[in-house]
């Protein structure tokens, strides 16, 4: 839409990477004044669950309700993503969901949380990202991916792939969020700036859609639909440093680019830059596996908890749906298995 109304002098890739940088830019700050992570939410051991689960609910509600209405005016086309695929891979969804659930506990936090910190000095977020992007990688395309192709094989054939596909199926999904969202925001009271940074972050995901595949979609040079995500984008990034050269960034790599520049930025004008490293080669062992649970999981899964559980999850897709879902059974039976020997590790 825009490549047609505009000479912007650029390629498609190079358009997407800077939208991706502006809003990873959003995300970033967002989440680091907010604290913005799912595993704040399930946790058991983790003191402000209500708030945390208020804020990432208000995401998740204004994710659903501006994806149905940038959908509905034709400013999102995915309908032939894999979000939206009836043949459901459903051994590798729950599998994969569960492994990074299990893993977003170990480290102390899910993907994008662990993108905000890296970014304000805490090494252990930094080592276990890269660990997560080596590990998400080799399954993509290294001596893990047989793995991944083995409990991809086992489907189930849906009649519908997205709720939004039933009559009212999107308006009802709409309106159950909304009313959760502002269930837990009466109960628990979390600070008003956080939530309206939870809507923020909500809107991201949709915009991410609409810029990849309608406002800066080639028709004669397509790119991959994508949104906010961690999982591939990380992978992607990873290559790219590795082999730019050879591997031109997109917007996946500028999302990410955006966050660490955002988050960094944030931190350093609230004075809130510290560094952290870690205490034992027992909690290094820990945050490994955590990270390469999350690594071999997020890519199973077919996303983290904002690739599936807002940019997914926006469409209202069966498989993104079940995607977050496992991810927050496998935190949450994790946190419940560790808890009575846990011992609290700040993040």
């Amino acid at each position: 839409m825009l490549l047609e109304t505009y000479d912007w002098g650029l390629e498609a890739r190079t358009l997407q990477l800077l939208f991706g940088l502006g809003l990873g830019l959003v995300f970033g700050v967002a989440a680091q004044i907010s604290r913005f992570c799912l595993r704040r939410a399930v946790a058991v051991d983790s003191e402000d669950r209500g708030s945390a689960g208020a804020v990432w609910l208000s995401a998740f509600a204004a994710a659903i309700l501006s994806f149905q209405l940038a959908s509905a005016y034709g400013f999102i086309a995915i309908e032939d993503h894999r979000f939206l695929a009836s043949d459901l891979a459903v051994l590798a969804i729950v599998v994969g969901g569960a492994a990074f659930g299990a893993g977003m506990v170990l480290t102390r936090g899910c993907v994008s949380r662990l993108t905000v910190l890296s970014a304000t000095g805490n090494m252990r977020a930094a080592t276990v990202l890269i660990i997560f992007a080596i590990t998400a990688h080799a399954m993509l395309k290294g001596v893990l991916s047989p793995v991944r192709t083995a409990l991809g094989s086992v489907t189930i054939d849906l009649p519908f792939a997205s709720i939004a596909e039933l009559s009212g199926g999107a308006a009802l999904s709409g309106a159950v969020a909304v009313i959760v969202a502002a269930w837990l925001i009466q109960r628990f009271r979390p600070s008003r700036h956080h939530v309206a940074l939870g809507v923020v972050i909500g809107l991201v995901p949709v915009l991410g859609w609409a810029t990849t595949s309608v406002l800066l979609f080639d028709e004669f040079d397509p790119l991959a639909v994508q949104s906010a995500a961690f999982t591939l984008p990380w992978s992607d990034t990873l290559f790219w440093v590795i082999a730019s050269t050879a591997v031109p960034a997109g917007f996946g790599t500028g999302f990410i680019g955006g966050i660490l520049f955002g988050s960094f930025a944030s931190a350093a004008l609230r004075g809130e830059l510290q560094t952290a490293s870690f205490e034992s080669a027992a909690q290094t062992g820990r945050y490994a596996l955590g990270a390469v649970l999350m690594g071999f999981g997020g890519v199973l899964a077919g996303g983290c908890t904002v690739g599936a559980g807002l940019s997914g999850s926006a469409s209202l897709s069966i498989a993104a749906l079940l995607a977050l879902v496992s991810i927050v059974a496998g935190a949450w039976a994790t946190s419940r298995a560790l808890s009575p020997n846990a011992v609290a590790v700040p993040a």
